[in-house]
């Protein structure tokens, strides 16, 4: 009788590891899935700011364009003299 409850007993310890077991296994593959699933949205919110960046950048350099376009305008003759006449200079032209 003493070697059945000892066999029971095993058998208890073996099922009770095999539970404990199966827990830390599902324990670990929801906790990777809880992982990859932030690191998804990680990702997601780094091509929205890279996309925001880039729309950036043009709108900059489209700005940058606008304004090289204006310096080179008020550089020249043309534009000097428009400058000067706006100023409250009289033109000798007149």
């Amino acid at each position: 009788m003493s070697q059945k409850n000892a066999q029971s007993a095993n058998e208890e310890k073996l099922k009770r590891v095999a539970v404990g077991m199966t827990v830390a296994g599902v324990l670990l593959v929801l906790f990777l899935l809880i992982i990859l699933i932030i690191q998804f949205v990680q990702i997601g919110v780094a091509r929205a700011q890279t996309r925001e960046y880039e729309k950036q950048e043009q709108y900059y350099k489209t700005e940058n364009e606008k304004l090289e376009k204006n310096i080179d305008y008020y550089e020249s003759e043309e534009g000097l003299y428009w400058l000067a006449i706006h100023q409250g200079w009289v033109s000798p032209r007149n």
